[in-house]
């Protein structure tokens, strides 16, 4: 019986060994490097085999506690395609009294030569330090010697003084993961909200650890005798362990129509919430909305910079001369702001240089061009408040955080309409924000610090609306005159990617982009004049719109505006479509059809609406002697639609591509 137990806990031992050894940096075995396709993904171009974090509080007297975190990380590279998994980022702050630091280490590349195993360290070439700005810095590393079948592992630690923000954990990524670990030591002395995030449940374990910090006083010495003496004094404390595993994590898919495929992957955050010093009050940190309102009101780089308006009074005072509705103090303070000041490309919600220094520069960060807007609104007499918002790029605001936010916008309510603007884009009109901003939800904070969520995402839909009048004639030739309208958003994206280019560079993007389009005598109005309407007109040549076999021709009578395949095609959908606005195309063609032919068929006309009122598609065609009259309106009434409803999207856009590219046949008489 003995005998048995023994074998069986030399087993155990042994398998427990060779649990542990596969989630150990060092561990490449040749079976690894042989591997050619990742086994429960073909389709892989790397997989993370492991990835190991661990944050913990490290204690110096003279500084406190610090907070470190080390990351271990091994990788399996499949296929050319995932040689950037070989290379890795860290960023770190700088812009404080006291810097973060981030090293790494045990940086290696495995292949498989003549059947052996190949290490290659990584050197100093390898290792790259970019300053982002004042505030940021990155560390890179790019491994060597990569190919397809290497094995890349590497180490990284963060030294912080920072405690209020452990780096977030993140367990899936953009390719498999055999297994993701996350461990956090906290002191008892420190209280810290959890958020996750994700659909994915990472199993948690908890456990207690005794610890205990020094401290070395030195005393000088007595009278005149003697020498310096040394108390010393350990203080014994209770560090919370937490542990979170995760494994066989599947690849995040991209799909179209995401916000910000982050604000979906499961992941864990920590935000400090209060901390307890020995023999000291408890004191509390942000764990409402309210409370992170209020604390970013208070901030002297925020609140007290909406109060300054002594440097522009003059300048404003000269605007607002003969101006009497709010419509038009609106307008010009905007414009008045837009087209002085000079967007520095910071993000933030609280002004680095000032208010008034920016004015005088003519060049600022989010905050002081926004809160300066503000300002002058208010100066006006008018109800004018910053919002606070989460970029697009930055993740949803899920939890109340301070660091949830990282912009601001201003806002005017008038009539019981609250009018949102960004000064900081060229291209922006109140009412219509940069898409960058449109992300769900903001908070607008209120002259006495009381707070309340606002809706970013617009209402009322943006429009395309295109006129054609064509003729085809008996050799399949296109031709005719384009009138294409934008409107609101959908001129905001125009006016952001084409302003400043040539009319030639625009002709050519459009000829690229359709083949066989020629496109001559083109116009463009309203292209920097945001209170024109924002058209193209131009005359057009196709060779390719329509196909000839025997007696007959083929054409759909879209033209090219058709969309050519479903964006969404896949069978299930994990997160919700985000269109960042409503939107209205409408298409209105009058198509002549050449002499002796005459049309065969001629598509049925359609009329379809989405349940819950998402959106409605109506075709309709009809045809008098040689002229054929299109009318098309596709309208998607709603910015987002949960992924519960993916089904019905899916469909609805199925019957739209089918019908845009549905044909006519022309048959000779």
């Amino acid at each position: 019986m003995k005998k048995i137990f023994f074998i069986v806990l030399f087993l155990l031992i042994g398998n427990f060994k060779n649990y542990a050894q596969k989630h150990e940096l060092g561990n490449v075995t040749i079976d690894e490097l042989k591997e050619q396709v990742f086994p429960k993904d073909s389709a892989a171009v790397a997989a993370i085999l492991f990835e190991k974090g661990k944050t913990y509080f490290e204690f110096k007297q003279d500084v406190g506690f610090s907070l470190i975190t080390e990351v271990e990380v091994k990788i399996k590279v499949y296929k050319k395609e995932g040689y950037d998994w070989a290379n890795k980022e860290v960023s770190v702050y700088v812009g404080g009294n006291s810097n973060e630091v981030v090293d790494f280490s045990k940086a290696i590349t495995y292949n498989l030569v003549n059947n052996q195993i190949e290490k290659t360290k990584l050197k100093s070439d390898g290792e790259f330090f970019e300053k982002v700005n004042k505030f940021w810095s990155k560390r890179k590393i790019t491994l060597p010697n990569v190919k397809e079948g290497s094995i890349v592992e590497y180490k990284y630690t963060i030294r912080s003084p920072y405690i209020s923000t452990f780096p977030d954990w993140t367990f899936q990524n953009t390719i498999p993961v055999n297994y993701s670990e996350y461990t956090t030591d906290i002191p008892e002395y420190y209280f810290y909200n959890v958020y996750r995030k994700g659909v994915l449940v990472p199993i948690e374990i908890k456990d207690k650890l005794q610890k205990t910090m020094r401290f070395d006083e030195r005393n000088a010495p007595k009278g005149k005798v003697g020498g310096y003496t040394h108390d010393i004094d350990l203080v014994n404390y209770t560090d919370s362990r937490t542990t979170y595993k995760l494994e066989n994590i599947p690849a995040m898919k991209e799909e179209s129509f995401v916000n910000n495929i982050d604000n979906y992957r499961t992941s864990v955050q920590h935000e400090l919430s209060g901390k307890q010093m020995p023999q000291a009050v408890f004191e509390s940190f942000s764990t409402t909305w309210e409370d992170v309102a209020k604390k970013i009101y208070e901030n002297e780089n925020f609140g007290n910079q909406l109060n300054k308006n002594n440097y522009y009074e003059s300048d404003v005072k000269t605007l607002l001369q003969g101006l009497t509705t709010t419509e038009e103090k609106i307008n010009t303070i905007f414009k008045f702001v837009q087209s002085k000041m000079t967007w520095n490309k910071f993000f933030s919600y609280t002004c680095d240089v000032g208010v008034k220094k920016a004015y005088d520069d003519k060049v600022g960060n989010v905050a002081e061009i926004n809160l300066m807007l503000v300002s002058m609104l208010r100066f006006a007499n008018l109800e004018a408040n910053p919002v606070l918002v989460s970029t697009r790029a930055n993740g949803i605001s899920l939890y109340p955080s301070r660091t949830a936010f990282n912009s601001v916008i201003a806002s005017v309510l008038d009539n019981g309409n609250l009018i949102l603007m960004d000064a900081t884009s060229k291209y922006s009109l109140p009412g219509i924000l940069p898409t960058r901003d449109l992300n769900w939800l903001g908070r607008m904070i209120k002259n006495d610090g009381v707070s309340e969520m606002v809706e970013l995402m617009p209402k009322t839909s943006s429009m395309d609306v295109v006129n054609a009048l064509v003729a085809i004639d008996n050799s399949g030739i296109l031709t005719g005159k384009v009138r294409e309208q934008h409107l609101d958003y959908n001129a905001l994206r125009f006016r952001e990617n084409n302003s400043g280019l040539a009319k030639d560079v625009i002709i050519e993007k459009m000829e690229k982009a359709e083949k066989g389009l020629e496109v001559s005598d083109y116009e463009l109005s309203g292209i920097t004049n945001l209170d024109e309407s924002l058209v193209e007109k131009y005359t057009i040549k196709n060779e390719n719109i329509a196909e000839i076999i025997g007696d007959k021709m083929y054409f759909a009578p879209m033209l090219y505006f058709a969309d050519s395949e479903n964006p969404f095609k896949q069978d299930t959908r994990e997160y919700p479509i985000d269109f960042s606005f409503p939107f209205k195309n409408k298409y209105m063609f009058n198509i002549t059809i050449p002499d002796g032919y005459q049309v065969e068929t001629l598509p049925k006309p359609i009329s379809i609406a989405m349940d819950n009122k998402y959106g409605s598609f109506n075709y309709a065609i009809t045809n008098t002697n040689s002229q054929i009259q299109l009318s098309v309106n596709l309208d998607v009434a709603t910015s987002i639609i949960p992924a519960e409803d993916y089904f019905t999207l899916k469909e609805f856009f199925k019957v739209v591509i089918e019908k845009e590219n549905e044909k006519i046949v022309l048959k000779k008489k």
